[in-house]
């Protein structure tokens, strides 16, 4: 009866983020084409594949991460109201914004949204490298802010300290749990924002990734953590439906580094990092294929790849954006549906 009534709960909070996330994408996209905050694309001395292959994207509105993080905002502060105000209403049993499973979680994503839509500020007003906004390397000292935060607050405030082994078991990592934390977080968030670089990619991908571990916590009885990926799973369905190739804005690094900062919370929170990279295997695959190019480029004085992340590669050897996409989102259902099911047979096994 518990399951039926927060799965009941799940679906309303999704749809309910979801329709809202559609009826005011309009004015968003009215904002952001009046000011103008269109992508900067890199020059074409920095990265000449990257700039021909995406020139005709220039002015292309980005920032769109905001409707994602607007909505679920909303609805949290709504539902949060209503169950201050008028406790006895259905709008307050809706409520998923509690101390045990959300509120780190949700604070962490909008802190890190906002320290994205700055980075996204500096990319249209052409602030910094290659006017291409904040340098790799602050972006990831930032990551590990807010992820020494959330290290905190789990080993300090919830007494969090192991870290589980699929099919082995609970590993107790005493004051190692922190760093740790940190790296999965950081790692996280900077293989979501490698992999938005085509329409639509980032968005779909991430959809796959929240919904298993969505199907994860509620079947541990996190019901609110579900419900808290419910919410962005509904934004992130209307933000695919106007991100779809040819898209009408971009998520930006608002969008990117939130919901990067916020999947590798869940995954924490699940207690199920080691499957996160299977989760979100086009993440990684992403992630390292930018690493690699790095490597050999500071080595070997060589390229690996003709541009990096792998999607840019996959372009510049001939492949259709559109095909890169379909594609990548077929890896990733088949590899979240991968994670839930070995998830499944770790909880049968214990």
């Amino acid at each position: 009866m518990l399951e039926t009534v927060a799965a009941l709960k799940i679906i309303i909070i999704t749809t309910f983020s979801f329709a809202l996330a559609m009826a005011w994408t309009p004015l968003l996209l009215k904002i952001l084409y009046k000011y103008k905050l269109g992508k900067s694309i890199r020059d074409a001395k920095s990265a000449p594949i990257m700039a021909k292959l995406h020139a005709k994207k220039a002015g292309t509105p980005t920032m769109g991460g905001v409707l994602i993080w607007g909505s679920v905002l909303a609805i949290a502060v709504l539902f949060l109201l209503a169950q201050e105000f008028l406790p006895n209403s259905y709008l307050a049993s809706l409520n998923f914004i509690t101390r045990s499973q959300t509120l780190l979680p949700f604070g962490a994503f909008i802190a890190s949204a906002l320290v994205g839509l700055i980075d996204d500020y500096f990319n249209v007003k052409k602030i910094g490298p290659h006017g291409g906004g904040m340098r790799t390397r602050y972006r990831l000292l930032l990551y590990a802010v807010i992820a020494a935060v959330g290290a905190w607050w789990f080993y300090y405030k919830l007494g969090w300290d192991t870290f589980h082994v699929p099919f082995i078991g609970d590993v107790m990592l005493g004051w190692w749990y922190v760093p740790v934390f940190i790296a999965v977080i950081v790692g996280t968030s900077f293989s979501v924002n490698q992999t938005d670089g085509l329409d639509g990619l980032a968005g779909g991908t991430l959809l796959t990734s929240f919904g298993a571990f969505a199907a994860i916590a509620f079947l541990q009885g996190r019901f609110d953590l579900a419900a808290l990926s419910g919410a962005i799973i509904g934004a992130l369905l209307a933000f695919l439906w106007f991100n779809i190739n040819p898209a009408k804005f971009f998520m930006g690094d608002t969008g990117a580094m939130s919901l990067g900062v916020t999947l590798g919370i869940m995954a924490m929170f699940t207690n199920q990092p080691l499957l996160l990279p299977i989760i979100g295997i086009i993440f990684v695959i992403e992630a390292v294929s930018t690493i690699i190019q790095l490597a050999s480029k500071k080595i070997r004085k060589k390229k690996v790849f003709l541009s990096s992340p792998i999607h840019h590669h996959l372009e510049a050897s001939g492949w259709a954006e559109q095909t890169i996409v379909m594609r990548f989102w077929v890896i990733s259902i088949i590899a979240g549906g991968l994670g839930l099911i070995l998830a499944l047979l770790d909880m049968a096994r214990t």
